[in-house]
């Protein structure tokens, strides 16, 4: 068997996690971008609603167990299982809108809420176990800019088609071949992944000695997460991060006219982007205060965004309802000098998902550093998120007042607050010292005694006969 060595800048965990960065942008990105096309471009709302309501209902069952799969399969098989799930659902909607297959998209939606949830586990996995402690909020701010980019694109895309034709229309065949082409790219890209066994940290030490886990281990695993109080007190952070884009898709619909939409999509990518880098920047991986009081602090910018920018949107949802007569609801377009404050919102909106998202993740990677863990967390984390979605958007498929909706989602989060913090109070100032690590030097010094080569980062898998190190 052809031995692989890898250059030294290819194992380290940055790199691993611009990869799954990449993969994420040419496939969930694009699925975004879409989404962003009116009806994933096919312009039947009920159809596009059903189709997600199915995703998002087999995303959340399946992300309890998906942490688990990943662990057994790895994150190479993980990731290219669950990036199928994207090109099938692009491909079925090129299908309905060349032969009028409804049930064909509603049958890929079913299948990508299965394979997303996959690959979001794996991905979780990697970009929170596989950097050093000082670098998990820097991970998840490069991660979520790489990613977010591809729904910005997409929007980009929208907006360009609105401002020259004044409507977005059904997406052509042209289109809709572009996006599949990106998406076997991100497909494509799987390969480039590395398994924890094979990724060097810049203090030398390995991420986890073993490539997989065991059936046996992670039922085992699942069962000790399940049991976890600090998962039971993060699971309203975990209902809430995603429950708001429901009623923000709402209003932006209702209020806004198709070029403005489009441009309202924009300022949210951009948001988002910027939220994500300031926050794990500057914020989550600050070097003046050690790591709690960095969560504390990470814990109070959030939750003052989430405030300010909640406050803005409910000062301006008291003065109209579902119901307000046509010379309240009329189309907002972006020319007029009501947007100049109603474009910032959508803009904030996202900047705050970026943060509130950003948090969730630094403070279950602050739990641990073990991937088959955290691949759990994650699993756990997508689970109650799409939980929350699906129970969003039905609350917003029976036309339930969107002042209702705002107060929800404001609340849940609001709520999920104290039980974070209660959870960062147990946040040591690293989880090293009670987690096993092996250095990479170990691993040559054993290989050499027991007879074998000398190992390299390429190659560590191959050379480990020391037992697995439970974490």
């Amino acid at each position: 068997m052809v031995e692989i060595k890898y250059p030294r800048f290819y194992t380290t965990p940055m790199v691993q996690v611009v990869l799954v960065g990449i993969t994420c942008f040419a496939t969930v990105g694009m699925f975004s971008a879409v989404s962003n096309l009116g009806a994933g471009g096919t312009q039947n709302l009920t159809l596009s609603d059903t189709a997600n309501g199915v995703l998002y209902g087999l995303f959340a069952i399946t992300g309890i167990v998906s942490g688990g799969i990943a662990n057994v399969l790895g994150p190479r098989i993980t990731l290219f299982l669950g990036t199928l799930g994207y090109a099938l659902y692009v491909g079925a909607l090129w299908c309905y809108q060349t032969q009028g297959t409804s049930w064909f998209l509603i049958f890929a939606g079913a299948i990508l809420g299965i394979t997303a949830a996959l690959l979001w586990s794996a991905q979780g996995s990697i970009m929170m176990s596989y950097p050093l402690e000082k670098d998990k909020g820097k991970a998840f701010g490069v991660f979520w800019a790489i990613f977010q980019f591809g729904s910005l694109i997409g929007a980009l895309i929208a907006l360009a088609i609105n401002i020259r034709s004044g409507s977005l229309g059904a997406v052509s065949t042209s289109t809709y071949i572009a996006f599949l082409v990106i998406i076997f790219v991100g497909v494509a890209s799987t390969i480039l992944l590395l398994p924890p066994n094979q990724v060097i940290r810049s203090d030398g030490t390995i991420v986890k000695l073993q490539a997989a886990s065991k059936p046996h281990e992670e039922i085992i695993g699942m069962w000790r997460t399940l049991k976890d109080w600090r998962m039971i007190a993060l699971l309203p952070m975990f209902f809430a991060s995603n429950y708001f884009y429901a009623y923000q898709g709402s209003i932006n619909t209702a209020r806004f006219d198709a070029p403005t939409r489009a441009l309202n999509a924009v300022l949210e990518g951009a948001g988002a982007i910027v939220g994500a880098l300031m926050i794990g920047f500057l914020v989550l991986d600050g070097k003046r205060f050690d790591r709690r009081t960095r969560g504390y602090i990470g814990l109070a910018a959030v939750a003052v965004v989430t405030v300010v920018v909640w406050v803005c949107g409910l000062a301006w949802q008291v003065t109209y309802t579902r119901h307000s007569p046509d010379s309240v609801l009329y189309l907002i377009n972006y020319k007029d000098a009501a947007y100049r404050t109603k474009g910032p919102l959508f803009f904030f909106y996202y900047f705050g998902d970026a943060c509130y998202q950003a948090l969730a993740y630094w403070i279950m990677s602050a739990l641990s550093n073990d991937p088959f863990t955290l691949a759990r967390f994650a699993g756990l984390y997508k689970a109650l998120q799409s939980a929350g979605e699906a129970g969003s958007y039905g609350m917003d498929a029976v036309k339930t007042p969107w002042l209702n909706e705002l107060l929800a989602s404001w609340i849940i989060m609001l709520v999920s607050f104290p039980l974070a913090f209660l959870v960062l109070r147990t946040v040591k100032e690293t989880n090293y010292e009670d987690e096993q690590v092996v250095y990479v030097e170990d691993v040559r010094k054993d290989g050499l005694e027991q007879g074998t080569p000398e190992a390299d980062a390429g190659s560590i898998e191959k050379e480990v006969i020391a037992p697995d190190v439970k974490s």
